[in-house]
């Protein structure tokens, strides 16, 4: 007899999911038959918000849907924060959950792990959220998560199994076939979009994350139009180095004075949120002249209304409009636009930033082509500001809509078993650290190669200096820090303080070539 526990695992197995990040307990155990024999690995964090982080990092790493198993009641809501950043992100996430039995649910009896209303309560975080009443609608739901993964906005998505459904029997399940369309422009609306086009004479394009996939698409349009690129954070490492990319904040005056300045501006998956557009909070975004969207989601492009709202891919749309416009070999005025606006935003940033990002520069110069994954501290702030990387998809952290204090560990970690040929760096700070140490455990049970560099500044630096700006006496921004090279030998990683910034280019190719987790501290004054 095979169990609905096992046929989930063999669904999985169907839909290329090689990866499960757990901690087995009571409410999950019949989860778990059948995956010692699967192809699926199972990676067990310290925390459920860890397993959280972890799939969040696979996903962003391998573009494929990262995948938790949780127990009902606190293993849940441990893992709601993770599932807010995947949404807030448009993350592919699934969160596979227990719950008790049918006829105890929502009496309040005081069973084990028992709330109110499990379900309810995911329902305001993820996509969907759906209870498996009979087994087979297993395979029905599991084809419904991954045809909007593949198919409209990703996000995390929930899905809660009863104690007593886990080991009924459901034979022959098959994975299902999706016929979900992808939205596309109509040829009435590319022929208008490339009339646009060819009449604007100083094109602007705006990149958010939903733009990576159209990245080579991307660069063919950029020329033709000889048009600046804006990358936004989760679009960074995209046309690394190109003359035409801007790689910084459009809530810096420098790149919103670019903005004023065009005629025409395309936005390619961005949610135009204000933790990109508006940081300081200040209201200076511009009123945007012949203002072009194209998202895959209709919900967001109804939030921000433009004069071309295209529901549609970005990568399939973009490529169909680089194919219709000519070739502007000679046209030089993009690139020029695009390097006044980065030597503004440049010298705008000021010096305590750009020493920051020179800090970024030398993790990227000395590893290339590596994945940067950060938390909320100081450093990824700077490189959130103004900072080309190169590899795309490869920089990425909470620092910007969601904002999970602790997410880069275990973000970091689920990255690199995801992408265990790619070198994975990890940013923390002292403080964002601390939420999540117990993950360093996991890391060296998988003896993931990845570097975890923590940034000192003794506490929460950038909220003591949010209140003294506004005359606020600073409470609570210190807390303690442990040695955190004694951590790290506790948990038998090698680690090294740095003395000198100079010696960080030898410390990496070290860490690098250990092949295993490594844990380098860096005090934020040594960098300025």
């Amino acid at each position: 007899m095979t169990t609905v526990g096992e046929a989930l695992v063999h669904l999985l197995e169907s839909y290329d999911v090689d990866t499960v990040f757990g901690i087995p307990g009571v409410h999950t155990i019949e989860l778990y038959r059948g995956l010692a024999s699967s192809t699926i690995r199972h990676i067990t964090p310290r925390h459920e918000q860890g397993a959280g982080f972890m799939a969040d990092g696979y996903a962003r790493a391998t573009g494929k849907p990262g995948v938790a198993f949780v127990i009902t009641g606190p293993g849940i809501t441990n893992t709601i924060t993770a599932m807010g950043q995947a949404r807030a992100d448009s993350i592919p996430m699934l969160i596979i959950s227990g719950v008790n039995q049918r006829d105890s649910l929502g009496k309040g009896m005081g069973f084990l792990h028992e709330l109110p209303n499990q379900r309810a309560m995911l329902q305001t975080v993820a996509m969907f959220s759906h209870r498996i009443e009979q087994p087979d609608e297993l395979p029905i739901v599991l084809a419904r998560a991954f045809a909007l993964f593949a198919s409209r906005r990703p996000g995390p998505v929930h899905i809660e199994i009863p104690l007593d459904v886990m080991a009924l029997p459901l034979e022959d399940a098959q994975r299902l076939s999706s016929d979900a369309p992808i939205p596309h422009a109509s040829p009435e609306t590319m022929a208008e979009l490339t009339r646009q086009c060819l009449a604007a004479e100083h094109p602007v394009i705006l990149i958010g994350g939903g733009a990576k996939a159209a990245a080579v698409e991307l660069r063919t349009l950029a020329e033709k139009l000889d048009a600046p690129v804006v990358a936004t954070t989760n679009a960074r490492g995209t046309m690394h180095a190109h003359p035409l990319l801007v790689p910084a904040s459009p809530s810096l005056k420098a790149v919103r004075q670019l903005l004023s300045e065009s005629d025409l501006v395309i936005a390619i998956g961005t949610e135009m949120g204000p933790t990109d557009y508006d940081m300081y909070g200040d209201g200076g975004f511009p009123q945007l002249k012949r203002f072009v969207r194209i998202d895959i989601d209709a919900g967001q492009l109804d939030r921000w209304p433009a004069f071309m709202p295209i529901e549609a891919s970005a990568r399939e749309t973009v490529e169909e409009l680089a194919a219709a416009l000519p070739e502007r070999r000679n046209a030089q005025s993009g690139e020029g636009r695009a390097k006044r606006t980065r030597d503004a935003a440049w010298a705008e940033v000021g010096p305590r930033t750009q020493g920051q990002v020179r800090f970024l520069d030398t993790l990227r110069d000395t590893l290339p082509s590596s994945l940067i994954v950060g938390d909320s501290t100081q450093a990824i702030y700077a490189g959130n500001m103004y900072y080309d990387h190169d590899r795309v998809g490869g920089w990425f952290n909470a620092a910007t809509g969601f904002g999970a204090l602790g997410f880069g560990p275990p973000a970091a970690i689920g990255a690199a078993l995801g992408k265990p040929e790619t070198t994975t760096i990890c940013i923390v700070g002292d403080g964002g650290f601390q939420f999540v140490l117990g993950e360093l455990g996991a890391a060296v049970d998988e003896n993931v190669p990845m570097i975890f560099i923590v940034w000192n500044n003794q506490g929460y630096q950038e909220i003591e200096r949010a209140m003294v700006e506004v005359d606020i006496d600073p409470v609570g921004v210190r807390p303690s820090a442990p040695d955190y090279l004694k951590i790290a030998d506790a948990y038998g990683v090698p680690a090294v303080r740095l003395a000198d910034i100079d010696q960080l280019p030898a410390a990496l190719l070290k860490a690098k070539a250990s092949n295993k987790p490594y844990l380098i501290e860096i005090d934020e004054k040594l960098v300025g």
